[in-house]
């Protein structure tokens, strides 16, 4: 007997990915920067290296420590994809 299936949602968007890579001064960036109305205004943003991803706003940008924690990345590092992030969100 099968039980029909419950959805908190399921719905579909037209979204607008940017896909970019740098070179910061220690470490590479590939990232994919998904824009949808389903965030609150704030952006998917991917690292395709490390498999890790967040759902970033400027009010992100500015918690200290935020990219550090959720991309595992040095305080320098982490300073060179939120100058990046800046310009793009």
């Amino acid at each position: 007997m099968e039980e029909e299936r419950f959805y908190l949602y399921d719905d579909i968007e037209d979204t607008k990915t940017r896909f970019v890579s740098f070179m910061g001064e220690e470490e590479r960036f590939d990232l994919a920067i998904t824009t949808t109305t389903r965030h609150y205004g704030k952006h998917l943003v991917l690292d395709m290296q490390s498999n890790r991803f967040a759902i970033i706003g400027t009010d992100d940008l500015e918690e200290p420590g935020y990219l550090e924690q959720i991309f595992h990345l040095a305080e320098n590092n982490a300073a060179e994809l939120r100058d990046f992030l800046y310009e793009v969100i």
